[in-house]
């Protein structure tokens, strides 16, 4: 089976568990099957599938981390405030790493969107379906939903991380207060605490709750650069943490806080 096989099968064997399968229509070119791909997971309810559908969608998506390049964390130049940091702009869904960083929400199941553009959806299209399964059944346990600034660990699935540290950020909605700069913290010191809880050495960080949760980029940076410098100076479990950014504005925040000489950019 080559890939557009692949993705023919996991696109009408997810159609197939749909009631209004007859009303989607499958695009024919191989471009537009992919989104419907990415659509149909991102809506998918957390249910186990079959092992032939996990067998063909591991394939698929294994093949897809080859195609984008994987980047291993442990290569990327380190900044001048500690040698233990790196600075990285690109798709962290390429990262070689112990963990990455999600930013979820308080159900802590994925974004259900159809193809948004948030590190949430992007996270989970490309770990494949179990990554929800998995979330589905720490909340089920849990009971209640995920308070602002825990952590909690899954694995990565399909990821070329091998987990993933998921956390819910705080929401700025009007004016920014100090228990939202205090929710942010406990976010980044809780996902390293987990860590190093769970053996993990290495780990990545996305810009938590910078996104549509409202919280101002440059004191998202302050609060996390100080945060994680803290941490390090007191605590040796950790041995390598890569911030990673999308954008150019917080590609800038980070490398003058870092007082960056060199840093990674996606090529």
């Amino acid at each position: 089976m080559n890939q557009d096989q692949r993705l023919d099968y996991l696109v009408q064997t997810l159609l197939n568990e749909r009631e209004d399968a007859g009303d989607i229509t499958v695009p024919k070119d191989y471009g537009g099957k992919r989104k419907l791909l990415r659509a149909l997971v991102n809506v998918r309810p957390p249910a186990p599938a079959d092992e032939e559908f996990l067998k063909v969608q591991d394939e698929f998506l294994q093949i897809e981390n080859t195609d984008r390049g994987i980047v291993d964390v442990m290569a990327l130049p380190a900044v001048t405030a500690d040698s233990r940091i790196s600075l990285w702009r690109g798709d962290i869904c390429r990262l070689k790493t112990g963990a990455i960083v999600n930013a979820a929400n308080s159900q802590m199941l994925g974004c259900f969107i159809p193809g948004h553009n948030c590190i949430d959806n992007a996270i989970h299209t490309a770990a494949g379906i179990q990554l929800r399964e998995a979330c589905y059944r720490l909340m089920e346990a849990q009971g209640h939903e995920e308070p602002t600034g825990n952590a909690k660990v899954t694995p990565g699935f399909n990821l070329p991380a091998k987990h993933v540290i998921h956390t819910v950020g705080p929401i700025v909605q009007g004016g920014l207060t100090e228990r939202h700069e205090r929710d942010l913290a406990s976010c980044y010191t809780a996902c390293l605490n987990a860590a190093a809880e769970n053996a993990i050495t290495d780990l990545a960080f996305c810009c938590i709750s910078t996104g549509v949760f409202g919280f101002p980029q440059k004191r998202a940076a302050e609060i996390a650069v100080s945060t994680v410098l803290e941490y390090l100076e007191n605590n040796s479990a950790i041995t390598k943490v890569v911030f990673n950014v999308f954008t150019d504005e917080d590609y800038a925040l980070y490398r003058d806080l870092l007082s960056v000489s060199r840093a990674g950019r996606e090529e």
